[in-house]
């Protein structure tokens, strides 16, 4: 699911996949955008990597990218401060954006 809920911030639901061999970003679950890392779920760190993939995947700082509910939950629900959204649709459609091992 994604909105908009204000200009320049848009709300989406991801889906992660921690302990992943090959982390990135890109395609979608159930209508979220899957996130995979390499992290495991342990202390945060898989939540915290997604938020850093996330942010990397849009070309943005980690800090454009806050966790609105799902703290210890695979699905998530994100606020990202300056996403673009043709970059959103593509990686949708599965292109994914490599996370550099996050």
């Amino acid at each position: 699911m994604i909105s908009e809920i204000r200009s320049g911030v848009v709300r989406i639901t991801v889906w992660v996949r921690p302990g992943s061999p090959r982390p990135g970003v890109g395609g979608e679950r159930g209508g979220a955008l899957v996130v995979r890392v390499s992290a495991r779920a342990v202390d945060g760190q898989a939540t915290e990597a997604a938020l850093g993939a996330v942010a990397a995947a849009f070309g943005l700082r980690r800090r454009a990218v806050t966790l609105v509910a799902g703290a210890t939950s695979r699905t998530k629900i994100l606020e990202v401060e300056g996403a673009d959204p043709a970059v959103l649709t593509r990686l949708l459609t599965g292109a994914a954006a490599p996370t550099g091992g996050m």
